[in-house]
């Protein structure tokens, strides 16, 4: 299903007492389109989500967006429920009734690599099948945007690049207007049509990257490589390198990538 649904910001400040989050961010996302949002611990990349789906409100500013999805850093899973039961459960949020739910859920189960393990619990799955599952169950709340905030970031290295390169298959399958949160520079050129990079806190919006790529795309595609070292001077690394792994310490270690300041993280 082709999203027909976009989102726009307007000069959208948003405060938690004391800390400014976000000020003066506008942003325009058209239907259809990946767009990732990459910048520094606490600077209000998922506060910015949060206003998408409708989570909070701007203290100025205006946000319209098409019916959003949030994909929270963590996968939620219910431990006491089956994958497939995870799987479904938006669908039983929204009325649709068990055995319906578990039908349209295993309908991809298949193409999400999943097969198989639908009786299973999560504590039975890997880390990169419960992300998958997390994802499914996204996609079928049947909002038209998405938005994921660091779905990988609890992911060892190597899992995190396989699950790149699913998502892009997953999204190719299954278009939807999408706004991705993420520390990793490389995985934002990976996955994203445009990359908007943000400022400290207060979160603001300091350059945006059209990525004119093909797809699929590789980590050490020469053009891949220009546009994340590109973004990291952008961001404001004398080293590059040294900049890419303070933004994403933890995933390259393999332990979750989580923003210390609650606030505007």
């Amino acid at each position: 299903m082709q999203s027909e649904a976009g989102v726009e910001l307007d000069a959208v400040d948003k405060g938690y007492g004391a800390v400014q989050a976000l000020r003066g961010v506008s942003l325009r996302v058209a239907p259809g389109e990946i767009v990732a949002l990459v910048g520094p611990s606490g600077c209000g990349k998922s506060t910015l989500l949060e206003l998408v789906c409708g989570l909070g409100a701007p203290d100025s500013g205006t946000v319209r967006a098409g019916a959003a999805a949030l994909m929270p850093q963590r996968d939620a899973l219910l431990p006491w429920l089956t994958a497939l039961d995870n799987a479904g459960l938006a669908l039983r949020v929204a009325g649709v009734g068990r055995a319906a739910a578990r039908v349209r859920a295993h309908e991809h189960f298949a193409a999400f690599g999943l097969e198989g393990f639908e009786h299973a619990r999560p504590a039975a799955l890997s880390g990169g099948m419960r992300q998958r599952v997390a994802f499914l169950r996204t996609l079928l709340a049947g909002r038209p945007v998405l938005c994921l905030d660091e779905p990988f970031g609890a992911l060892d290295a190597l899992t995190r690049l396989q699950m790149q390169r699913w998502l892009a298959g997953a999204l190719a399958r299954e278009p939807r207007t999408v706004l991705l949160v993420t520390h990793d520079v490389e995985e934002a050129v990976l996955l994203a049509d445009r990359v908007v990079l943000l400022s400290p806190r207060p979160g603001r919006v300091v350059e945006t990257l059209d990525v004119l790529l093909p797809r699929p795309r590789e980590r050490d595609d020469v053009a891949v490589v220009e546009l994340r070292e590109r973004a990291l001077r952008v961001l404001g690394a004398d080293d590059a390198g040294a900049l890419g792994r303070e933004l994403a310490p933890a995933a390259r270690a393999g332990a979750p990538a989580r923003d210390e300041a609650a606030p505007g993280s």
